[in-house]
């Protein structure tokens, strides 16, 4: 390794030896030229090189920015790590936590209406508001900038169950009709909701769900133990109220009621499990000294 201080610099490539060297001094630039090089061609060549290294580092850098485990990985995105295009990773926030946070605002509540907890009721009704503003509304707009960052899977997931936190909304509220079509009078909400029609329509609906869920649930197995029990938890919850509005379409009230108390039971341990999912993402983005772990399954499943 050639060593040389402040006022001398080799000039590599050059033919010249350690003797010839820029000197420095007074802010000007004098050259012991002996053998009459091209004194121009060895600044050129000391500006590429210094050019070089400046891109280097550079490259250096926006590379170490971007280095992360895949544990780590997972819990940021939720997906499976891809290669995508530029940085906006790096340059806009992550957009998951809101999304688990407003699912998990919405069917925390809803789970403990179906169980019927503290004399709580009505399908949830009283948080309809909520299901419109937080469940539907900051999903979609989650799912959309997921879209931007390139993730799909957080993409689909998070806009369809906005879409299902608005409809199952717009079923509760009146001005839609959706229940009170079912009642003899065509507008009554109480007589439209015990009706075998509605119970029986409403059963193939959240029938559909689950079956969309079922893709939902085999593709979380290569995320994370956290949100594939997100998915397991919404998948039983919508058995049991599917079976629930088939079975009390029969007939069978009393036996329908005890699948809708299992569903929202299942329904706030997906609730719960978001809660703490919310807290690992938030953990993360305040670069927390200790973190929650969330189970990678990332390499569970070779691709």
């Amino acid at each position: 390794m050639t060593e040389f201080n402040n006022n001398d610099i080799p000039l590599e490539g050059t033919g010249a030896t350690n003797t010839d060297a820029y000197r420095r001094g007074n802010g000007e630039r004098t050259i012991n030229n002996p053998d009459n090089f091209d004194v121009e061609a060895v600044r050129n060549k000391e500006d590429a090189s210094l050019t070089s290294r400046e891109e280097a580092l550079s490259r250096m850098r926006t590379a170490q920015s971007i280095i992360m485990s895949p544990e780590l990985f997972e819990k940021l995105y939720l997906s499976p790590e891809r290669a995508v295009k530029g940085n906006l990773r790096q340059t806009f926030a992550n957009p998951t936590p809101l999304a688990i946070l407003s699912h998990a605002i919405c069917a925390s509540p809803l789970g403990c209406d179906l169980m019927g907890l503290r004399g709580s009721g009505q399908f949830g009704a009283a948080s309809t508001g909520a299901y419109v503003f937080i469940g539907g509304l900051l999903l979609v707009l989650s799912g959309i900038f997921e879209f931007f960052l390139g993730n799909t899977f957080s993409f689909v997931v998070f806009c369809s169950f906005g879409g299902f936190w608005f409809s199952f909304a717009g079923t509760l509220i009146p001005f839609f009709n959706s229940i009170g079509a079912y009642s003899p009078t065509g507008d009554s909400q109480v007589v439209g909701v015990s009706t075998k029609s509605f119970q029986a329509s409403f059963g193939f609906y959240l029938c559909f769900w689950a079956l969309l869920v079922m893709v939902f649930l085999i593709c979380s197995l290569r995320t994370n133990v956290a949100f594939f029990l997100i998915f397991v938890t919404v998948e039983a919850a919508l058995l049991c109220l599917t079976i629930a509005y088939f079975v009390m379409a029969e007939g069978k009230n009393s036996l329908g009621q005890n699948f809708v108390k299992a569903g929202g039971g299942c329904l706030l341990t997906c609730g719960l499990v978001g809660f703490y999912i919310f807290t690992v993402l938030m953990l993360s983005a305040v670069d927390f000294p200790f973190q929650l772990p969330v189970g990678d399954l990332s390499h569970f499943l070779k691709r």
